[in-house]
């Protein structure tokens, strides 16, 4: 089976999509492992999701597949504490992308 890493980078509603497919990746076990990284506009997003976006949202936190936020983009933003009061780790994207295509994941990107 394969690893995938979503690298969520839209910050409308190519987010929510991607967060719906994640999810239901997850739920039926579609692959070996699925993660999710948040990048650039998707990170303001995150504290504005409702309804099915954050309920799919939720799913993937509790259920371990959200790897992290950018770190800098947060912080350059003024939001890493909002971002961080949503449980999401903060850590350089670049650090993220590279560990996980070093260690053999496919990137799809929203």
């Amino acid at each position: 089976m394969t690893k995938v890493l979503f690298l969520v980078v839209s910050g409308d509603e190519k987010m929510d999509l991607a967060l719906t497919m994640a999810a239901n990746a997850v739920t039926k076990k579609l692959y070996e492992d699925l993660k999710v990284i948040f990048f650039g506009p998707s990170e303001e997003r995150l504290l504005k999701l409702e309804g099915p976006a954050k309920d799919n949202f939720e799913k993937l936190l509790s259920g371990g597949a959200i790897d992290s936020s950018c770190v800098n983009y947060a912080n350059n933003k003024g939001i890493k504490d909002a971002i961080a009061k949503l449980n999401v780790k903060l850590m350089p994207a670049g650090d993220r992308l590279s560990y996980y295509l070093n260690n053999g994941y496919q990137v799809v990107t929203f």
